[in-house]
């Protein structure tokens, strides 16, 4: 058991409405070649796409799986992307779902959606407007025997799911599904934190995508980001490591790509990834496409 400080974290309730679709003034997305291309994207609810999916296959554009929500006014929606933590629970509190639970997968900057799974018996009673309260906990945490490695966004429930191992004293072992270089990675570079948002894998080089199997990359996936340091924002540092989860789907826009939301980092490259087909917060949570199993 990794020994952490999650009895000194608080938890809080926050607050979303499922957001509509948007398309923005124009229907197109122009993809680097000078494709002019309409496509589904971003809000809404999403039925037929969760965690465990594909997150390139998909004729779509950064499409988010299960049910996104915000709020309609800066303040609130800050507080809800900032506190709301990957495994948190999410409580329907309005409507024909109503006290339906579901779980927090991810947070997408830019557009600053949360992204919440539910069965399908859940999705069909929901509706555009319903409210999803949040029971947030998780910033604030810390790896005690890690003080190299920086934790956020991560809740005690998925901490405590993942199979994380002391490769050697002071490195933490952390399974994912694709080693990826930060060489590749595009929209959300600059941003001054990591404690919302996602930034994304571009994957418009072919025999990159070939050599490390970003094809295969699926929503919910983790993936460590090589020369990465997240810990005060997003930038290249050679020898640092960061781990972040994938939610949302492949663009076709430049600088764009499957996003990703940081759970770890470390500047001083105190993380060690390992592969494993299985590291994947659908079959940590037993939601998603693992919760139909």
């Amino acid at each position: 058991m990794l020994r952490t400080n999650k009895d000194e974290l608080v938890e809080l309730s926050v607050i979303g409405e499922i957001s509509s679709p948007a398309s923005g003034t124009s229907p197109f997305r122009v993809t680097p070649k000078g494709e002019a291309l309409v496509l589904p994207g971003t809000g809404g609810i999403t039925y037929n796409i969760k965690v465990g999916d594909s997150a390139t296959r998909w004729q779509a554009d950064h499409v988010e799986p299960g049910v996104t929500i915000k709020n309609k006014d800066a303040d609130p929606n800050g507080g809800l992307n900032l506190l709301a933590c990957v495994g948190n629970d999410a409580i329907v509190v309005a409507g024909d779902a109503k006290k339906a639970k579901g779980c927090v997968t991810g947070k997408h900057g830019g557009i600053e959606h949360v992204l919440v799974d539910f069965d399908d018996e859940t999705l069909d009673k929901l509706v555009i407007g319903d409210k999803i309260q949040v029971r947030a906990v998780g910033v604030g945490l810390k790896l005690l025997d890690y003080p190299d490695v920086k934790v956020m966004n991560v809740s005690p429930r998925l901490l405590e799911a993942m199979p994380l191992k002391d490769a050697k004293r002071g490195v933490l072992g952390v399974p994912v599904t694709h080693i990826v270089s930060a060489a590749i990675m595009g929209s959300g570079l600059g941003a001054g934190h990591c404690y919302r948002g996602d930034y994304d894998i571009q994957m418009f080089d072919e025999e990159t995508v070939k050599r490390h199997k970003l094809d295969t990359i699926r929503l919910g996936d983790l993936v460590a980001i090589v020369d990465a340091d997240h810990s005060y924002g997003r930038i290249y540092k050679r020898g640092a490591v960061s781990v972040g989860i994938v939610v949302h789907s492949a663009c076709t826009t430049a600088g764009h790509g499957p996003g990703v939301t940081t759970l770890f980092t470390s500047a001083r490259g105190k993380l060690s990834p390992k592969l494993d087909s299985n590291a994947n917060i659908a079959n940590y949570l037993k939601i998603g496409r693992a919760r139909e199993k």
